[in-house]
């Protein structure tokens, strides 16, 4: 039998089918895998939305006790935490001593007190001369009364010579009263030449009280120092009486109503606590961020739920934090924020149908960061792409990572 005929047959074939097995093994190589996807689903729940912040504790009522006069405060014997009652003094101030003057405004002064020395000679002058003329007119209305009595004088000599001794007497009194004025001038220009040294320890004292029952939250001023008329000295309240006060961005705070429920949380120990806000301030205020932006702030009150011995641990002034409710609905269908993104102005996702990702669009409502409400395009039970990359396109093939697959 004639093999050499079948040779090139044989050749033929063979390289025909290398040929056709790295043909298959390029279209394996280059074909479009899978791309591996975190998958979650569509579900229907409670939905809550809540404004959180930082914001801060304090007593109900802070009473702000200042200094009445100026003078030298002595030293407070109160600390901080010390339970004082109603009336009970709590801190001693004693005048200002006098300063020290230098020696052009003690000339100055000095020729102040010799002009109200002056002055108060030119006052006693004119109330002698006052007084002589009073004693003048009283001799001439007695010469009338006499004369009158006989008849030689008429009614009018008497009428004039009665006034005459009313008008001198007001005058001996105004000149009186000027003596008065000038000797009280004189002696404050006397007053301004004392020294230091001339206000002793033994002058009168001012006690500074304590206006209601409570404890010293913080003393302001606990050494002793010369202080102004109205300068805080201390403050007492109630730290169990407690209230939380959050500074919220005004476009949060005009989303919340009084007696919404609210979150208090991170105070530095034990579960979170339970409040209600009593009031959002009408009036708002502006506030540097640490990043230096201008942000519009609003004040609002929050009364703890919680019974005081759950505050125990937390006192006037201290830093929590805060998650007010704005909205909820206990059963709505639910899509993970992770798997929405904006698409031509719309919300979409990537639905995964069999082992595609198509696109989607819906419609969103509530979102509180971690979930969003879903009123159309899509329905419980579903899933969509977690994170969708610019890899993931409409119909690209996609595949459960492996630990997602291990867990279902």
């Amino acid at each position: 039998m004639n093999t050499s005929r079948f040779k090139p047959k044989f050749r033929t074939l063979f390289w025909v089918g290398v040929v056709l097995a790295l043909a298959a093994l390029l279209v394996v190589a280059f074909r479009p895998q899978p791309v591996q996807v975190d998958i979650g689903e569509i579900t229907r729940g409670p939905l809550t939305v809540a404004v959180r912040d930082e914001a801060r504790t304090r007593a109900r009522d802070v009473y702000v006790v200042s200094a009445p006069v100026s003078g030298r405060l002595l030293r407070i014997g109160n600390r901080a935490g010390e339970r004082v009652e109603a009336g009970a003094v709590i801190a001693v101030l004693q005048p200002a001593p006098a300063v020290f003057v230098d020696e052009r405004s003690r000339q100055e002064i000095q020729a102040g007190v010799r002009s109200a020395e002056a002055a108060l000679a030119l006052a006693r002058a004119e109330l002698d001369g006052a007084e002589a003329r009073l004693s003048y007119a009283r001799i001439e209305a007695d010469r009338a009364e006499t004369l009158f009595a006989a008849q030689i004088a008429s009614q009018s000599a008497v009428d004039r010579a009665r006034l005459d001794v009313r008008t001198a007497a007001a005058a001996v009194g105004n000149a009186r009263a000027g003596v008065g004025v000038r000797q009280a001038a004189l002696e404050a220009a006397r007053a301004r030449l004392a020294e230091p040294a001339a206000t002793g320890s033994g002058a009168r004292t001012v006690a500074i009280r304590a206006p209601v029952s409570g404890r010293v939250l913080r003393v302001l001023q606990e050494s002793e120092s010369v202080v102004a008329q109205g300068a805080p000295v201390i403050e007492i309240g109630d730290p169990g009486d407690l209230e939380v006060v959050a500074e919220l961005l005004s476009s949060d705070a005009a989303r919340i109503s009084a007696g919404a429920p609210a979150v208090i949380d991170a105070w530095g120990g034990g579960p979170a606590l339970q409040g209600g806000v009593r009031q959002v301030e009408p009036y708002g205020f502006l506030k540097v961020s640490a990043l230096g932006v201008e942000e519009q702030r609003v004040n609002v009150v929050i009364d703890p739920v919680n019974p005081p011995a759950a505050w125990a641990a937390v006192g006037h002034g201290y830093r929590v934090e805060v998650a007010i409710t704005v909205w909820q609905a206990e059963r709505v269908v639910r899509v993970p924020v992770s798997a929405l993104f904006r698409d031509e102005g719309h919300w979409a996702v990537f639905r995964v149908e069999g082992r595609r990702a198509r696109l989607r669009r819906v419609e969103i409502g509530q979102n509180n960061g971690e979930f969003a409400e879903v009123r159309s395009g899509l329905g419980p039970g579903e899933r969509v792409v977690l994170h969708p990359g610019q890899s993931i396109s409409d119909g690209a093939a996609v595949h459960a990572r492996s630990s997602q697959a291990a867990r279902r």
